[in-house]
């Protein structure tokens, strides 16, 4: 073989080898902007991604010859494909994939341990308000045992179904300061078509003071002016309860 035949062969061969050598992937962001994770959530919504593509999300980046996404399919091969196995592994067993280190474990790790304790989160907010026991039942829990006074309200949609409880004060024994911008703050927020106002006696005492009548007609003129109903205001104490609304009040 002559030196030039040579020479261009083995030209050819390391071409090859380089060719062959490079990353098989193509990074994330030389994807067409559609196919891109964080752009496809935006664009299409949380639920049109893979469970690959929201780990991918999570760690953000993968390694030299592996993109995010690939990274997480990896992992999730491991797994069985299966959510529940995954959410089984530690931190340790997490960053023996190659590309995981512990920053990107802890936040697989959470994240997955967030979506357990939605599981476990009852439903009581989107429980619909017929009657004011419905509402000393939702807050009993709130206000049980307290030796402090608190102000909640309960945000319902137009078919008096809890959308959300929210606190607006703490306060010590005497009483607690109430904000009615507060409470419209909250509601308009959260777009209330109504609002259920609640707080506590710690002294035991069931019937409401001049303070709470006031606050709550300064309240209900105020929802009248934003097309916003106030269809209670509840007092709890020792276990039981008083209805603006019950006793005629509103």
């Amino acid at each position: 073989m002559s030196n030039f035949a040579f020479i261009l062969s083995l030209a050819i061969f390391v071409s090859i080898m380089e060719t062959y050598e490079k990353p098989l992937h193509m990074a994330i962001r030389s994807w067409a902007e559609e196919d891109r994770p964080r752009e496809k959530l935006l664009a299409q919504g949380r639920r049109a991604l893979t469970d690959a593509e929201l780990i991918a999300i999570l760690i953000g980046s993968g390694s030299r010859n592996e993109s995010a996404v690939e990274l997480s399919r990896r992992i999730l091969s491991e797994a069985s494909h299966d959510l529940n196995e995954l959410s089984k592994l530690t931190v340790q067993d997490l960053c023996k994939f190659k590309g995981i280190g512990e920053a990107k474990a802890i936040a697989i790790v959470a994240a997955l341990e967030l979506g357990r304790r939605r599981q476990d989160t009852p439903e009581i907010q989107r429980r619909q308000i017929t009657t004011s026991r419905d509402v000393f039942d939702i807050l009993k829990s709130k206000y049980n045992d307290l030796d402090n006074e608190e102000f909640w309200i309960l945000l319902l949609n137009q078919a008096n179904r809890v959308q959300r409880v929210h606190l607006i004060s703490k306060g010590g024994r005497a009483g607690t300061v109430v904000d009615a911008k507060l409470v419209f703050e909250a509601a308009l927020q959260y777009r209330a078509a109504s609002i259920i106002l609640s707080h506590n006696h710690p002294s035991g005492n069931l019937r409401p003071s001049d303070q709470d009548r006031r606050l709550t007609k300064k309240i209900v003129e105020g929802g009248r002016l934003l097309d916003i109903r106030v269809l209670d205001h509840v007092i709890f104490a020792n276990h039981s309860y008083y209805s603006f609304s019950d006793e005629g009040e509103l």
